[in-house]
């Protein structure tokens, strides 16, 4: 009978960097547990051990790993037997951080490090140990956070899922009318890249501390949406102290500035060719909104941090109603594009890029970026996005005028009527 151990296995490096794991897992490991009363079972001698036992017992029959199995189920049945008995107890006799699943769970890490180590790359072996002993030290620290999460969000999360994880997976990515040439894949996906974008400044606002900075809320707002952003920097500016009022006047130009670096990195995502032929422009017009921004806040100076109501943060962009508009909208946006450019031509999908403008620019850009039309012409496209861009931004003019007030929302009107102009200007040129 062939003997079925395999000599490659045995790497000193790979059992160097086993031991040199278990030990640093083990570390943590005592360093958690050092204020228990008893201590669980697991440590800087046994961790080691287990690892070690683990790799020598899949060495011994690699081809199927029976040995390894076999040990795997004992541990795991001493394990068992040992938290079994630790939740029979009294409650008053147990303490808190023995009486958990994160001893076992270690223990059973430990013992699975041993194949890990010896047949996976380096980085995963590495990253599971490192991995484990970041949550295991930062378990208040996480617990602390799942408690301020709300039990709507954390529904609204499992909604997103199954709209990326299931219903994105189903949906099929062929024409299904000769009316555009988006499929309902392709919807859908622009639906969850959208989300997921502004679902990320959406938490970023919400749960990273920001001390109450304007121009840090008006970074994330511009993430999530700008339109929004100057509506709720506008209301705030028209009760703001004065000298609260220079970073809220900067703040709605650099909410516009991150709109420019949004769209860019949204169509990357979709069309690389379109986003380099247009990154100049938006190059341009963001670096335009920054300065605009700076000359608005009197310079680089301090002003007095102001903190932005709880009400006027945003909504959760995950929730079904929003995502159901957006693709409703992305596909009205499709149609209507088409449309234009058959009937009418170029010109057509110019003035349909100047209306939606005025209300979510998002479906029209990313129906233009996934090839919703046909065979249009790639500088055609570049000069839609623009003029669509600086339609948005006359109609965050009349907001900030409408909503802080002739004077006081004059000068971030003139700066947005600026870049619009600007916008404008590089189309016509491109033209």
């Amino acid at each position: 009978m062939s003997n079925p151990f395999d000599p490659a296995l045995l790497d000193p490096k790979r059992l160097l960097l086993l031991l040199g794991l278990a030990l640093f897992l083990g570390l943590a490991y005592e360093g958690f547990y050092h204020a228990a009363e008893r201590k669980p079972p697991g440590g800087i001698r046994t961790f080691p051990l287990l690892a070690l036992l683990g790799a020598g017992l899949y060495l011994i029959e690699p081809r199927s790993a029976l040995a390894f199995i076999a040990g795997l189920v004992v541990l795991g049945l001493w394990l068992f037997s040992y938290h079994r008995a630790l939740a029979a107890q009294p409650i008053s006799d147990k303490k808190e951080s023995s009486s958990d699943l994160v001893a076992p769970v270690c223990n059973l890490l430990a013992y699975l490090l041993g194949p890990a180590t010896l047949l996976a790359p380096s980085w995963f072996s590495v990253g599971l140990a490192v991995t484990a002993v970041l949550l295991v030290g930062a378990r208040e620290r996480l617990h602390a956070f799942a408690y301020r999460v709300p039990g709507r969000e954390i529904f609204a999360l499992g909604q997103f899922l199954i709209l990326s994880g299931i219903v994105l997976p189903l949906l099929p990515d062929t024409l299904v009318t000769s009316w555009t040439a988006i499929t309902p894949y392709q919807v859908w996906l622009a639906l969850v890249a959208v989300s997921a974008v502004s679902y990320g400044s959406y938490l970023a606002q919400r749960y990273l501390p920001v001390g109450g900075s304007i121009t840090v809320a008006s970074v994330l707002g511009g993430l999530y949406s700008s339109t929004a952003t100057t509506v709720v920097l506008a209301r705030r500016l028209h009760a703001a102290e004065d000298a609260a009022q220079p970073e809220m006047r900067a703040g709605v130009l650099l909410a516009t500035a991150l709109m420019y670096l949004r769209l860019g990195v949204m169509i990357a995502i979709f069309n690389q060719p379109l986003a380099r032929q247009l990154a100049p422009a938006l190059a341009v017009l963001l670096f335009l909104a920054l300065a605009l921004a700076l000359l608005l806040r009197g310079g680089i100076q301090n002003v007095a941090a102001t903190t932005m109501a709880g009400a006027d943060r945003p909504g959760n962009p995950l929730e079904l109603s929003a995502a159901a508009l957006f693709a409703l909208s992305f596909v009205i946006v499709s149609l209507a594009s088409s449309w234009a450019q058959a009937n009418i031509g170029a010109g057509g999908l110019l003035w349909l890029a100047g209306i939606v403008g005025v209300t979510d620019i998002d479906p029209f850009v990313l129906n233009l970026a996934q090839g919703g039309l046909w065979e249009a012409d790639r500088q055609i496209l570049v000069i839609a996005v623009l003029i669509a861009a600086s339609s948005n931004n006359l109609l965050k003019a009349a907001y900030a005028l409408g909503f802080a007030g002739g004077r006081r929302g004059a000068g971030p009107a003139a700066a947005l009527g600026a870049l619009s102009v600007a916008g404008f200007a590089i189309a016509g040129w491109l033209w």
